[in-house]
């Protein structure tokens, strides 16, 4: 497995341009063009992100985070779900990256066998950043009735924290 992982990505990049001199493809013309619309891509997308942050950084310096964690503790231990674990929860559909600073701060406070440490990593695995996808990709594309795929999104970020909290519990 170690040896397919290895060659893996080289092998790939080998097949791209094979197949791109054998179909007789400018491959580095190819190459740039992509890369100025990749770049196009990315100065379109700055709006959206420097939003989030915003949003996220607002959210986190409140204190909005820890006063919903505090509130809902109780009900959330008679389902075995640490309380450490309620930012997670409540983050992870905005940020990434502001959940993997909080699942940090977890794993380094509690340890990597604590209960909640394994939790933390489970639930970030098992959902996604619904409000990031929705600004930043659907941004970028021009798609502006978000509707559906806000509710869509919020279910299934539900249901993986459920389903996280349920397979940590069979595991650990």
């Amino acid at each position: 497995m170690q040896i397919i992982s290895l060659w893996a990505l080289p092998a790939i990049l080998l097949l791209i341009l094979t197949m791109g001199l054998f179909k007789r493809i400018p491959l580095y013309e190819t190459f740039t063009e992509g890369a100025k619309d990749g770049f196009k891509v990315a100065v379109n997308i700055i709006p959206y992100l420097v939003a989030i942050i915003v949003a996220i950084s607002m959210f986190r310096a409140s204190g909005i985070i820890e006063l919903i964690g505090n509130i809902l503790s109780p009900q959330l231990c008679r389902f075995n779900i640490p309380a450490d674990t309620i930012p997670i929860m409540l983050v992870r559909s905005l940020s990434g990256s502001a959940a993997l600073g909080i699942f940090s701060d977890i794993a380094n406070n509690l340890g990597s066998d604590d209960y909640a440490t394994k939790l933390s990593a489970v639930m970030v695995g098992s959902s996604e950043t619904t409000f990031y996808v929705l600004a930043v990709y659907f941004g970028a594309v021009g798609i502006s009735k978000l509707r559906y795929a806000l509710i869509v999104g919020l279910i299934a970020d539900f249901i993986g924290i459920v389903a996280a909290v349920w397979v940590c519990n069979m595991m650990f």
